[in-house]
């Protein structure tokens, strides 16, 4: 067995990969890893890079840039024009990000799914009473960036930001094995949400939100719209009022985690959506209400 499959083979144990990636100093090291990931050295930077690729798929031929200045420059890429085509269907609201898509449905009342049989409350989730209850009963989808994959995060479809919230917290590792262990655990994770008006098509007016869910290593978000950390936001909602078109970036993690959809009631995931899959950011994600 070569070395990366013997790499691959320890950290698909479940057992292991909670202990390596939960019962550790989240918090100190997910603040080492963002301060060593930005050295602008480049042995450090081929030797990272490296190492990255041992556990995973990290396929770099679709990035804009040639060369990175930094592991973290690599994370943070973009890419190539044309790489994510945008689904031009008024009726749809497409993915975010690119994504292995988790528990996905319908909002019941206003509970949703972690995994199966692990509900939260969306009010724990979201920190703003109107906004949950505009989204009770419901569709949501939770969209999981693994490592390897491009971290930005577009526009869903053409709408205005009209608020961005900071919720502090933890720094769990949110992939499949830690959602199966710690109940309602995006609730107790560093997240933001946003909250957008849909601008056009047959759910113009219709107010959506997207939760960014930070994770160890990935404690830390930015936004185009706004002009700082948006830790420095505090526990009070930011109003603001900024148009995007769909598939327009909005931002990125600075490594990779999760991105819950969040729709009210009269939206429905599009055909073929389902819990395992993976999705690219611009692919059809919920269809839109129809008009009556």
């Amino acid at each position: 067995m070569t070395l990366r499959a013997t790499l691959r083979s320890l950290a698909a144990n479940e057992d292991l990969n909670f202990l390596l990636t939960n019962r550790i100093p989240r918090r100190l090291a997910t603040r080492f890893v963002g301060w060593f990931s930005k050295i602008e050295q480049p042995l450090v930077r081929d030797l990272s890079i490296a190492a990255w690729r041992l556990f995973t798929d990290l396929d770099l031929g679709e990035a804009k840039a040639a060369r990175f200045r930094s592991m973290h420059d690599c994370f943070t890429r973009e890419l190539k024009d044309g790489a994510r085509p945008i689904d031009p269907g008024e009726g749809v609201m497409v993915s975010p990000c690119d994504a292995i898509v988790g528990a996905c449905g319908p909002v019941e009342g206003t509970r949703v799914f972690q995994v199966k049989g692990f509900p939260y409350d969306l009010a724990d989730l979201v920190p703003d009473r109107a906004l949950v209850d505009s989204l009770r009963d419901g569709t949501f989808a939770t969209l999981r960036l693994t490592s390897a994959m491009y971290h930005r995060f577009h526009a869903p479809h053409a709408a205005t930001v009209e608020a961005v919230r900071y919720v502090s917290g933890d720094t769990w590792n949110v992939n499949p094995i830690a959602l199966k262990r710690v109940e309602a655990l995006f609730t107790k994770n560093e997240r933001a949400c946003l909250t957008l008006r849909l601008d056009e098509g047959p759910a113009a007016g219709a107010t959506i939100a997207l939760v960014p869910v930070a994770a160890i290593l990935v404690a830390s978000l930015r936004f185009r719209f706004l002009d700082l950390d948006p830790r420095r936001l505090g526990a009070e909602p930011v109003s603001c009022s900024v148009a995007v078109k769909r598939g327009e970036e909005m931002g990125w993690f600075q490594h990779g985690s999760t991105i819950i959809v969040l729709a009210p009631k009269g939206f429905a995931l599009c055909e073929g959506i389902a819990e395992g899959m993976r999705i690219r950011m611009g692919e059809r994600l919920m269809a839109l209400p129809r008009p009556s």
